[in-house]
């Protein structure tokens, strides 16, 4: 992981840092696979007021993490909790996990995965899931971390008809075992 990251719990008054990431990602990630008008309309401020709002809220066995740099700056930031959309046989869920461009290809997605994945297991979770664009090319991330691809579904989003594919992971021990490390705790 980058020199001087740290992962932590997310807290309300990190909303709009977390919204910043959350756009950017969304601006860089999603051209060409959700309506342009979508991206272009994104508001930090609005997203802002949501992340603080949802981060206040979370439940026993939900959570946010965000990733800060030496500069305790929010560079990526990741959700999970119990699983929203039913999948047979799977308990929690992987909700978001975006870093900025600057942070990727560090290992930071992987140690988010890994710390959420612990955490689902502390919340009596032992698998789970994580939804994604069939068309984004960031999905093999998933399957380098062991996911399988499990379900799959149409979804409308902003006007335009999507495919969603799930991947699961049956037990997220071994997930949970990439955590390991000092940065972590």
């Amino acid at each position: 992981m980058g020199e001087g990251m740290v992962i932590r719990d997310a807290r309300p008054s990190d909303a709009v840092g977390i919204a910043k990431v959350h756009v950017a990602s969304w601006r860089e990630t999603y051209p060409g696979l959700v309506p342009d008008t979508y991206l272009v309309n994104l508001s930090e401020a609005a997203a802002a007021m949501r992340w603080h709002n949802a981060v206040q809220a979370h439940a026993k066995g939900q959570g946010a993490l965000v990733v800060v740099d030496g500069m305790d700056k929010i560079v990526g930031f990741a959700t999970y909790g119990g699983r929203r959309v039913p999948v047979e046989g799977y308990e929690g869920e992987f909700y978001a996990l975006y870093l900025l461009e600057e942070a990727k290809s560090q290992g930071i997605g992987r140690r988010l995965m890994a710390v959420m994945a612990e955490r689902l297991l502390e919340s009596g979770q032992r698998n789970a899931v994580v939804w994604c664009l069939r068309d984004n090319p960031s999905r093999w991330f998933y399957e380098r971390l062991g996911g399988t691809r499990v379900a799959e579904r149409p979804i409308q989003f902003a006007g335009a008809d999507l495919v969603e594919i799930a991947y699961g992971w049956q037990d997220l021990t071994p997930l949970a075992r990439l955590s390991a490390g000092p940065e972590m705790r």
